[in-house]
């Protein structure tokens, strides 16, 4: 075998910034936190695989290895650890400190190579891990026993499977009755993936030797199948009762092969470099496969993101459309104000004079004027921006209720729904935000006013409107289209959008009023937009952006071809 460059060959840099673009997934939160157990699990993997032993172990081949016992509850991971280390390291029985934590025993002196910051060990137990030091261990070999793999208790079986990606050589503990188990071979399938040196130990196996054989033959064929090569699986029975009291572990002749093969390696340097290498390799070998499947996860997500994010924009583009429509009929202003605005204009007089033609009242605009109430102006103002932003909260609360809805009904996004209240209505800032925009749509309107009926001088026909009222004017006229009706065959709204229109026309003329009023609506229009984009954006900013996934998922691709193209380096 050539072995894998060492620190200063180009297979670290070049995994180094593999890991770099790739090491953010176990982090990112799945979409809506909802990924199914698989999707979330292969992206833990690739982080682990990557962090805890690709890249630890492609700088140093010198560094200890990791041994890593393996098995369901009860099958005798603490009495093989036990009679390994040759003392109580770690108690047995089915309640036992290993449930919660990880028993790692090594040689004196190769804590910091095992529990430094950045190691394997202290990236993946983190404070779970009880360390024992013990003369007799073989010299840069660690022995780990881990929690259970079919522990009921979710973090333990996590940590397991973490511990699997960073382990050189993997010790599975079974019984002669629970080799067949589902949960410890689906850990196996993993192992075999990504090629880890495999010991497999048959413990309290029958005395008659038949019954033995044709177990061990049984659990040759179950390897067989996972598609794990059992020529190059070590396989070890141990017969029932076969126990030291003194360790309170398996019997010293039971484990022998196992402890001559630490032994072994702990002696000889090339050994231990070589098992690391094929480690390595294995490791690089299933990475490739991972990152595939992890770019086929995104792929499905990016799906579902395109999906809810259709129904969150279909939903407030609808109640948007609505919106617009309501504003250009201007029938949810409220009647008072009209009405106070008609008085101002001096509706009845001047109605008088559309009979006898606009021409006429042209010439008398200014007396007409002079001869209203003061023009109330805050007071229109005022219940124009509160209706104009109540109409607007009940269009985007529709279209919150409609996302939602959506939203409770999907796989991806249910929980989130279900656990934010906020999301069935709009954001609580939502009157603050839109009276702020409103406000300046406003000013806008009257700075348009000032400036084209300056450079006209027509407002010094009606200087007494002033730029305030005659803009409060032009925000009412952005509300109705007035043209082919009169003040008798309409109500107070449609008579008082009449006469304030031809009122603006007298003064600015009505080329320049309709371009007025085309900005104030675009400029209006400008704020619903604005607002419900934002609103949107509360749903939009729960879940991934479908083409930033995809644009991952192609650099995970092609990563994994550049693992392909790596791993020739790491094999004779």
């Amino acid at each position: 075998m050539t072995e894998p460059p060492t620190e200063s060959g180009p297979i670290v840099q070049q995994l180094t910034e593999l890991a770099e673009r790739l090491g953010d997934l176990a982090s990112r939160r799945p979409l809506a936190n909802h990924a199914s157990d698989g999707v979330t699990r292969r992206a833990a993997q690739l982080q682990d695989s990557l962090r805890a032993h690709i890249l630890p172990r492609a700088r140093s081949l010198d560094a200890p290895l990791l041994v890593l016992l393996i098995g369901p509850t009860g099958a005798g991971k603490s009495s093989l650890m036990n009679a390994l280390a040759g003392f109580d390291a770690s108690p047995s029985g089915v309640t036992r400190p290993t449930t919660r934590e990880i028993v790692v025993v090594a040689a004196p002196g190769a804590r910091d190579q095992l529990l430094g910051d950045g190691l394997p060990l202290s990236m993946l137990a983190g404070g779970r891990v009880r360390y024992l030091e013990y003369a007799d261990m073989p010299e840069d070999i660690a022995l780990i026993d881990s929690p259970d793999v079919d522990s009921i208790e979710h973090a333990n079986r996590a940590l397991t499977e973490r511990l699997a990606e960073a382990a050189d050589l993997g010790i599975f503990v079974t019984t002669a009755t629970r080799y067949a188990d589902r949960v410890p071979w689906e850990v196996l399938a993993r192992m075999r993936d990504r090629g880890l040196p495999l010991v497999v130990v048959v413990n309290r196996m029958p005395s008659d030797p038949g019954d033995s054989a044709t177990i061990l033959d049984d659990v040759q064929r179950l390897l067989a199948e996972a598609g794990i090569r059992t020529d190059g699986v070590e396989l070890v029975a141990i017969t029932e009762g076969e126990l030291d009291p003194s360790v309170d572990g398996l019997a010293h002749d039971a484990v022998q092969p196992v402890r001559a093969r630490m032994d072994a390696l702990g002696a000889d340097r090339e050994a231990r470099r070589d098992l690391a290498a094929r480690a390595l390799a294995g490791s690089l070998a299933g990475l490739a496969p991972l990152v595939q499947r992890v770019a086929d996860d995104l792929e499905h997500e990016a799906i579902e993101a395109d999906a809810v994010r259709r129904f969150a924009a279909h939903a407030f583009d609808t109640e948007s459309a609505a919106l617009r429509e309501r504003l250009v009929g201007g029938t949810f202003l409220r009647a008072e104000a009209l009405r106070q605005w008609q008085a101002f204009v001096g509706a009845d007089e001047i109605t008088r004079f559309f009979s006898s033609g606009i021409g006429k009242l042209r010439g008398t605009i200014s007396a007409l004027v002079r001869g209203s109430p003061r023009a109330p102006v805050a007071e229109v103002r005022e219940d124009a921006l509160a209706d104009l932003t109540a109409l607007a909260r009940s269009h985007a609360g529709e279209a919150a209720r409609r996302t939602a809805t959506a939203w409770s009904d999907e796989r991806s996004t249910r929980d989130l729904v279900a656990q934010d209240a906020g999301l069935w209505s709009v954001s609580a800032d939502f009157d603050a935000a839109i009276r702020t925009r409103l406000e300046a749509w406003v000013a806008g309107i009257a700075e348009d006013v000032q400036q084209t009926g300056g450079s006209k001088r027509l407002l010094a026909r009606g200087a007494s409107v002033g730029v305030n009222a005659a803009g409060i004017g032009v925000m009412l006229a952005t509300f109705a289209n007035t043209g082919g009706i009169t003040g008798a065959e309409v109500g107070v709204a449609a008579a008082t959008g009449f006469v304030n229109q031809k009122l603006l026309e007298a003064l600015f003329g009505e080329a320049a009023l309709v371009e007025m009023i085309g900005r104030a609506r675009s400029n209006l229009q400008g704020v619903v937009d604005a607002t419900f984009t934002d609103e949107r954006g509360r749903y939009e900013g729960l879940v991934p952006d479908g083409a930033a996934l995809r644009d991952l998922a192609s650099a995970m691709r092609a990563a994994a071809g550049e693992i392909t193209a790596l791993q020739p380096a790491s094999h004779s």
